[in-house]
């Protein structure tokens, strides 16, 4: 087997690792081992190879995951707040800061005053953000 053919199947290996454990740690490693493969080409020094894949891992580590990781988070963000925020919602049972329940699009849920006031049932709120199942209303 040749030394570029070797590298190859490790980047697969690595492709494979990321795909059964999606944490992308094992991704780095494989572009660093397509790339080295290609150095290999060139050059048979063992020295040199090792030294490409570790410079182009930490590369891919600085660079390519943080990016990646930013855009899964993104992603995680527009779950409820793109659905709810800013839209108005009818008051069930009286808000305050501490308790409260609201119904929009026929769902219920908890709800909060970010400041502190009392809003009586019946009444129309807006919701500003959400904390996991609480969302934290203003009167309208």
């Amino acid at each position: 087997m040749v030394l570029w053919e070797f590298i190859v199947i490790c980047g697969i290996v690595f492709i494979l690792l990321e795909i059964f454990i999606p944490s992308m740690f094992f991704l780095n490693f494989a572009l660093a081992a397509f790339i080295t493969a290609l150095a290999s080409l060139y050059t048979a020094k063992m020295i040199t190879l090792v030294l490409i894949f570790f410079i182009f891992s930490f590369l891919s580590f600085a660079f390519l995951r943080p990016l990646l990781l930013k855009k899964k988070n993104k992603e995680i963000e527009t779950g409820v707040n793109d659905k709810y925020i800013g839209k108005k919602a009818k008051v069930i049972e009286d808000i305050s800061a501490d308790n409260g329940t609201i119904s929009i699009y026929d769902e219920r849920w908890n709800a909060r005053t970010e400041d502190g006031s009392v809003i009586p049932a019946g009444s129309e709120v807006e919701i500003v953000k959400n904390d996991s199942l609480i969302m934290f209303v203003k009167k309208v």
